[in-house]
């Protein structure tokens, strides 16, 4: 496993030495400097590994599945009660998810039971990241959660399940944040465009579970997106903040606060 992601990660770095020609003996970026950074993102990222990690499926912005069926996407749940399972392999992480469950659950109508005979559903199970698909798709609905999968983490998977894109994807993410495209890995540029997307007329929150970090897909160790506002949490996942409950809420028409 971590040698695929030291390639991944690695392989600007690579490129920039051959292009500057040879290594200085005093130059900071040895082996060793490299492997302890991986260690810290991988650490510190888990949300991205799925898209740098595999090739099972079909992934964008790190944690994002991409459905088969485009009109499955974006699709809001039909009930605010939502089945789950949780796959043998993923049993020694129950407590995180039904934990994760909890806080969704928390201030809000949706809620979450064991799956008997629904037809769609969630089912939580084994992988190298966190990842999910975009709300509703149909059927047995995968969630993935890897060993560096947080309760934050899960939190955020589940809320790309009940039908939420990231954060910093708004379309009006230009008057909050700045993307620093020079240090985004080669190929993972797409992970920091601009999409369509309901906003609920809320304003944008630097600080929500389900915006990216700071150095979400750096190829340098330098931030690949600053706030141009003093935030000292962006891209945190510790809890939902009052708008992301709000939003929730909105979709699913619980009422407001």
């Amino acid at each position: 496993m971590l040698h695929l992601i030291l390639a991944a990660l690695l392989l600007a770095q690579s490129a920039k030495d051959v292009a500057s020609g040879p290594l200085r003996e005093d130059s900071d970026a040895t082996t060793e400097d490299w492997i302890t950074r991986v260690l810290n993102y991988m650490e510190s990222n888990p949300e991205t590994l799925e898209e740098l990690m595999t090739e099972d499926y079909a992934v964008t912005e790190g944690d994002i599945m991409l459905s088969s069926d485009r009109n499955a996407v974006d699709s809001v749940w039909p009930s605010t009660r939502i089945p789950f399972t949780i796959s043998p392999e993923s049993e020694s992480r129950t407590w995180g998810i039904l934990s994760a469950m909890a806080m969704v659950s928390r201030h809000t109508c949706v809620s979450f039971h064991r799956r008997t005979s629904e037809t769609n559903y969630l089912t939580f199970v084994m992988s190298k990241g966190c990842a999910s698909f975009v709300g509703c798709i149909g059927g047995e609905q995968p969630v993935f959660v890897g060993p560096q999968c947080t309760r934050g983490n899960i939190v955020h998977e589940i809320l790309h399940a009940l039908g939420f894109d990231h954060e910093h994807t708004r379309s009006d993410r230009d008057q909050y944040v700045t993307v620093l495209h020079r240090n985004i890995m080669e190929g993972k540029e797409r992970n920091f465009q601009k999409a369509k997307g309901q906003t609920f007329g809320l304003e944008y929150n630097a600080a929500s579970i389900m915006h990216y970090g700071g150095e979400f897909f750096s190829d340098n160790g330098l931030p690949t997106i600053v706030s141009k506002e003093e935030v000292m949490n962006m891209g945190q996942r510790k809890k939902m903040t009052d708008s992301d409950v709000q939003r929730v809420r909105l979709l699913y028409s619980c009422g407001t606060l």
